[in-house]
């Protein structure tokens, strides 16, 4: 097969979620432009609709969908009505806590009560686990799947200041996701993860202005600059298509290096 035949994604139909904005929509327009039909997920439907209706302007084929994915009746009826025939490729990509200030922070763990966790664990490990159940069920009679999940450095590394419980649903849900590989591969099915250090998405934009947080925050990059939305979704494509079918319940580091700083 020649790169452009590896890569083509014509006739998958792929749900990103998270896919409003940032990283998500990056991952959205990249599979479209490679031949994919993209549900565009975002709990904000006029985001998902502004992202769908981009893809749709390029010449591609997308459609939006309002879904929390913590609530997983409202997953399934996303995947009941979205209307493009069974998914084929995943990315669970919905997240939240990962970058700018957030409300543990200013809290020891110690002083934590399940409240101040529960919204990390409901969107990046129970989200995980709902969008992934209704995939695979699609997946399974097909004989073929591909389940990606984004995940972050924290979830390898740990990130305290209030991050404790943020690190622990990434690290469940590299785990899960491996126990998926173990799962599907009988059934053609690949389940692997991108992990992600500090990637230029509206969340940090503001912060990245400051000189002082960049200089600190890129001591620890060997290669010195953010991520761009565009190296996950390159990574999120090499693992949608044929040329990563042998591959499955890794985690591919896209974090310019900052594990090796470590």
């Amino acid at each position: 097969m020649s790169a452009s035949e590896l890569l083509d994604l014509s006739g998958r139909v792929a749900l990103v979620t998270g896919a409003g904005q940032g990283v998500g929509h990056q991952i959205a327009a990249t599979l479209a432009e490679y031949g994919a039909s993209v549900i565009v997920n975002d709990f904000d439907l006029d985001r998902a609709k502004r992202v769908a209706d981009e893809i749709c302007t390029a010449g591609h084929v997308a459609m939006a969908a309002r879904a929390d994915v913590g609530d997983f009746d409202q997953v399934n009826r996303m995947f009941s009505d979205h209307g493009l025939g069974p998914v084929s490729i995943v990315v669970n990509n919905a997240g939240n806590g990962g970058a700018g200030p957030t409300p543990t922070r200013q809290l020891p763990f110690w002083e934590q009560r399940p409240a101040d966790w529960e919204r990390f664990l409901r969107v990046n490990l129970d989200g995980v686990l709902n969008v992934t159940q209704r995939g695979i069920a699609q997946m399974v009679p097909n004989g073929w799947g591909r389940v990606i999940t984004i995940i972050s450095d924290a979830g390898r590394v740990g990130e305290s200041r209030g991050m404790e419980a943020y690190s622990g649903a990434k690290a469940g849900a590299a785990g899960f996701t491996r126990a998926i590989a173990r799962l599907g591969g009988q059934y053609g099915i690949t389940a692997n993860c991108i992990s992600l250090g500090a990637t230029r998405t509206p969340a940090i934009e503001a912060q990245i202005q400051n000189e002082a947080f960049t200089k600190k925050v890129l001591s620890n990059y060997i290669v010195r600059r953010f991520g761009e939305p565009s190296d996950a979704a390159n990574a999120a494509l090499f693992l949608s298509s044929e040329a990563a079918s042998y591959i499955t319940g890794q985690t591919l580091p896209v974090n310019g290096g900052f594990s090796l700083t470590l």
